[in-house]
């Protein structure tokens, strides 16, 4: 359910925090500690840098550019052919663009779990335990991020 963009995302975010903790260990006051603590600060800061740029779409500290979220995360929600294979109770089996849009707008306000829980129980029909197993994560937890996802769904649409 990741795609490209949160993977490296999550990718970056792991090894910013191996990075911290190699810098724990090192010794300020130690001469070729004190060297290896100027790369490590230098490579986090980079890392920090690539990091909100990858979230935010845009260069940070810059105030025109993509919306709120992730220009891949909304790319790859329009490009990952979702939408057409939900299946409705519906006569229409298709959305238009513009509805594709508004759903892409709606499902990137969520945050990546809400999404994802949010998206394999409604569209997929996958029960809370089902969720719960594929995710690793406990029955109460999908349920809260999807009761999530549906608060702001609802602010959202209206």
């Amino acid at each position: 359910m990741l795609n490209w963009g949160d993977k490296l995302i999550k990718e970056y975010s792991y090894h910013k925090k191996e990075l911290e903790h190699l810098k724990e260990r090192l010794d300020p006051m130690n001469p070729k500690d004190n060297t290896d603590l100027k790369i490590i600060n230098s490579m986090m800061d980079d890392m920090s840098y690539a990091l909100e740029w990858m979230k935010k779409g845009r260069r940070p500290g810059n105030l025109h550019g993509a919306d709120k979220r992730s220009i891949y995360q909304r790319r790859a929600l329009l490009d990952m052919d979702l939408f057409p294979t939900i299946e409705l109770d519906t006569k229409r089996t298709s959305l238009s663009e513009e509805q594709k849009q508004k759903i892409i707008s709606i499902l990137t306000e969520l945050s990546h779990r809400e999404r994802q829980c949010y998206l394999m129980h409604m569209a997929y029909g996958m029960s809370l335990t089902e969720i719960a197993e594929e995710l690793n994560l406990k029955k109460r937890t999908v349920q809260q991020y999807i009761d999530r996802a549906k608060d702001k769904v609802k602010i959202l649409v209206s």
